[in-house]
């Protein structure tokens, strides 16, 4: 990576985000998922969400052809989590808690919240695509807190008085 995209991405990391996992299910039914911090908000109506996923990810064709996924905003008890999604472990779902939801989308155990989605669109992004879903289902835990990252390093947010 060169001098300037170093620098680029160290300002990127100022900025605080969520840490999410995005899981699906394969064209055999199989789950994937991943780590992602590029996630937003775009419309209340209809509930649309964006999120993107670098085209040179094993998981680009996964997330191209399905029809529903999820995205899971992590708490920060989730640290391990996020590791396990980030990482090239080929199966990532075989030591950890979840379940198929009643759209036949993956949903983990114990998040803040997670949102189901239906994709809508798909759109270019230089070395990433953007996907846009529109949230069919969402379900959250008032008493967690969300994990977030910034600069770099897992965090979390706290109001300020």
């Amino acid at each position: 990576m060169s001098n300037q995209s170093t620098d680029y991405r160290a300002t990127l990391g100022i900025f605080p985000t969520g840490v999410t996992v995005i899981t699906c299910l394969d064209q055999q039914g199989v789950a994937a998922g991943f780590t992602a911090s590029s996630f937003n908000s775009v419309s209340l109506e209809p509930k649309l969400i964006l999120w993107s996923l670098a085209k040179s990810s094993s998981l680009i064709t996964v997330f191209e052809k399905t029809e529903r996924y999820a995205v899971h905003f992590l708490s920060t008890d989730q640290v391990a989590l996020s590791n396990t999604f980030a990482s090239p472990v080929i199966d990532r779902f075989a030591q950890i808690d979840w379940s198929l939801s009643e759209g036949q989308v993956p949903v983990l155990a114990d998040c803040a919240a997670h949102l189901e989605c239906e994709a809508r669109y798909c759109y270019e992004g230089g070395d990433h695509l953007i996907f846009v879903g529109e949230v069919i289902h969402h379900q959250s835990d008032e008493e967690k807190t969300a994990l977030a990252y910034h600069r770099g390093n897992y965090s979390c947010c706290a109001p300020i008085d």
